[in-house]
């Protein structure tokens, strides 16, 4: 590989992990004040330490990173339209976090969520389509919203 070329997909790849790390420390910096809150609220079994989410966001963010600049550097058709679906699933990820954290709207955060968890799925699927590593980079992603899911539900469920 020529060093031009390296130094481009280099930039691509840096780019699509830093803007998707950016929106989320942007949402942990603006729901930051609402964690009291979190700890204070009756939560299922499995729930994690809230410690343990910003470690796993990190690492799914720089794979949603990594999937999003192997779609783009593809070439393929059809990678436009799956770039626009990750930005619109990012735009929910981001939008949850502050209905569920800060508003405090659980419900509305978990039927938000469902409609997450279908874009990513779609995301997935597409994803796959284009790179098949990109695709698969996004499972842990769409496992953990799942699991989110249930969190979700379960605190709406018993903090009514």
């Amino acid at each position: 590989m020529e060093k031009d070329g390296f130094w481009k997909k280099a930039a691509v790849y840096g780019g699509f992990i830093a803007g998707t790390l950016l929106v989320g420390a942007l949402a942990g910096y603006l729901i930051s004040g609402s964690m009291g809150f979190y700890e204070s609220l009756n939560k299922p079994p499995l729930s994690p330490p809230g410690k343990v989410f910003p470690a796993v966001w990190s690492v799914l963010y720089i794979l949603m990173g990594i999937g999003a600049a192997r779609v783009f550097l593809s070439g393929k058709e059809g990678r436009k339209a799956a770039l626009v679906l990750y930005g619109v699933q990012l735009l929910f990820n981001f939008c949850w976090s502050l209905l569920f954290f800060n508003a405090r709207m659980f419900l509305a955060a978990f039927l938000w969520l469902i409609v997450l968890l279908a874009l990513i799925a779609t995301m997935f699927a597409v994803f796959r389509r284009l790179d098949r590593a990109a695709g698969w980079m996004q499972l842990p992603y769409l496992l953990w919203v799942a699991f989110a899911g249930y969190l979700n539900c379960a605190v709406w469920l018993l903090n009514r």
